[in-house]
């Protein structure tokens, strides 16, 4: 999925590196990737991908009671997790995508825009 997401960015003429180091001085963690031009109000984007098991056991109880909740538990993970990106200077995107194709709505919302970009890029060449 990161391959995937990465050559998408890549394919947009947007230039991109996979688990930069550096960005979080204080505990050394490394989301999958960044991009390395401002994305959104001068700010570079950096994504982070989870990929979960629908029907594991750990998941059952939660989206048998709510469609999307591991996805949109994952999310919150990722989002404490890399909460200094979002405070400091990236603007970050935590791609939480289920086996049982249900994306949590910020991760549809970074593929309709890649796919904006790749459009564009298309039409000029």
């Amino acid at each position: 999925m990161n391959d995937i997401l990465c050559m998408a960015i890549k394919r947009a003429q947007i230039p991109a590196v996979r688990e930069p180091i550096s960005l979080l001085q204080q505990d050394g963690k490394r989301p999958d990737g960044t991009i390395l031009i401002p994305w959104v109000r001068g700010k570079p984007m950096a994504w982070d991908v989870t990929v979960l098991d629908t029907f594991a056991k750990s998941h059952l109880g939660n989206t048998a009671r709510e469609p999307g909740a591991a996805a949109n538990k994952a999310l919150a993970g990722k989002v404490i997790k890399y909460g200094a990106l979002s405070t400091t200077h990236i603007n970050f995107f935590p791609v939480a995508v289920k086996t049982a194709s249900t994306w949590n709505e910020l991760s549809v919302k970074l593929i309709q825009e890649l796919g904006r970009c790749i459009a564009a890029v298309n039409d000029c060449l």
